[in-house]
């Protein structure tokens, strides 16, 4: 296909975004440190310097990383009608979805931040609400950054389990969620939102429809939720900077029957990626901490967490998100109680 003058435009102002965006992203860590430490004083080793830097650094990030995915999502939602979607998610049964949906979580390096937009893709695009939850439980949960630590740590053996039953929580929640039609908890305007392009058929439009797809996505959507991000980050760095490691590891030993549904607790309010859990599950296994516990408490962190309620309330009421974090934060504790029980 031959590109016209207003797509090179429209590629060329998107390359230029491109670039803009991660000059940005590249900068925020020292932008954070200068701005918590040398502008307002606070000492890098206090939990209220810990907790500005930990906002400070994670609002700006979430919110581009939040525009970066809304705007692919909305370009990539042109390249497929509802009938193409279904067809790969769906298959012939909705069970076949479920696995085939918890499987591209895997590969796809989705986090919370995305849910939002990842969740109007698919349900606006036909796909089942079982289906569209398996993806986003698989997404976050089960990523290259965790099995690498846990390959580094345990070996393959312990990685591969993980890895496995954290597709079977994706598969089974989102096949039970499936099975409660639960549509009627979904927010009117999520099935009311239809993609700019979605309903084309011709896949050769012009690339600046594509990229005016993914504007309008940006504009509509990231203008919706932005409010419950930083609600979401405020309290995630709150609990960052003033929960003590020393005091959860002092209850997540494996003596302790309620150690992992109690760890699990303690997991959801906080916000982090498996990059930012990393350290705590560092400390925490070092400090004595049961590796079951300790893998429900980083479960429920990266799969299961508050921000990501909150996000989640601009599309879900509130009875589905209840059952969504409930039906989720049961599978988690089978897989501690698991590893506690053969590690």
């Amino acid at each position: 296909m031959k590109l016209h003058s207003p797509s090179l435009r429209s590629v060329a102002a998107a390359l230029a975004g491109l670039a803009v965006w991660l000059l940005i992203y590249l900068r925020l860590e020292p932008f954070a440190k200068w701005l918590s430490y040398d502008v307002l004083g606070l000492h890098p080793s206090s939990r209220l310097g810990s907790a500005v830097e930990f906002f400070v650094f994670e609002a700006p990030k979430v919110l581009l990383l939040l525009l970066l995915v809304v705007f692919v999502v909305g370009i990539l939602r042109s390249f497929f009608t509802p009938a193409r979607t279904r067809a790969l998610l769906q298959g012939s049964r909705e069970s076949t979805g479920n696995v085939l949906a918890a499987l591209l979580g895997i590969v796809t390096p989705f986090c919370s931040c995305s849910a939002v937009p990842l969740f109007i893709g698919f349900v606006t695009t036909g796909v089942p609400l079982g289906v569209t939850f398996s993806f986003l439980i698989s997404a976050p949960m089960v990523n290259e950054v965790a099995l690498v630590l846990l390959f580094g740590l345990f070996g393959w053996r312990v990685a591969g389990l993980y890895m496995v039953t954290g597709v079977l929580i994706a598969i089974v929640a989102g096949w039970i969620i499936g099975r409660l039609k639960l549509e009627r908890f979904v927010e009117e305007w999520v099935y009311a939102s239809k993609p700019p392009v979605a309903e084309v058929a011709d896949e050769r439009i012009a690339f600046g429809l594509r990229v005016r797809a993914g504007t309008e996505a940006v504009r509509d959507i990231v203008g919706r939720v932005w409010p419950y991000v930083l609600a979401g980050i405020a309290i995630g760095a709150g609990i960052h900077g003033y929960v003590p490691t020393n005091a959860m590891a002092a209850l997540m030993g494996k003596a302790a029957w309620w150690s992992v549904p109690l760890s699990v607790l303690i997991g959801v309010p906080m916000y982090s990626n498996a990059a930012g859990i990393i350290p705590i599950v560092q400390a925490l296994l070092g400090k004595g901490a049961a590796l079951g516990t300790v893998l429900a408490f980083m479960m429920s962190v990266i799969g299961l967490s508050f921000p990501e309620a909150v996000i989640l309330r601009k599309v879900l009421k509130l009875p589905l998100i209840f059952i969504f974090f409930g039906v989720v934060a049961v599978g988690i504790m089978i897989v501690g109680f698991l590893f506690n029980a053969v590690m």
